[in-house]
């Protein structure tokens, strides 16, 4: 995969400006077949920054209905990846 089919978007949320803010970590909207060294590349090659860590987690999809029509929103996956100490930050708009 490549780098723009690996990372999706940043999930921009007050808890994830808040840990951006606080310890450098970002937290991205990635392909759910993506490994954390593709995504660990993915990132580094992006935005130009050093990764230390990258943890995952599959989200599952929300029940939603809209009137009679009930369904679930798609499965994704979320990464949150800590940035090295002296690395530049990213700002989302990079991409």
């Amino acid at each position: 995969m490549k780098t723009h089919q690996i990372i999706d978007r940043p999930v921009i949320t007050e808890k994830t400006t808040a840990v951006k803010e606080r310890t450098g970590e970002v937290c991205f909207r990635v392909h759910p077949r993506a490994t954390k060294p593709q995504i660990r590349r993915a990132v580094e090659q992006a935005f130009g920054v050093q990764v230390a860590t990258v943890r995952t987690m599959s989200v599952l999809g929300k029940f939603r209905r809209q009137g009679r029509t009930a369904g679930y929103r798609s499965d994704w996956k979320k990464a949150w990846v800590t940035l090295r100490p002296g690395s530049k930050t990213i700002e989302y708009f990079e991409l």
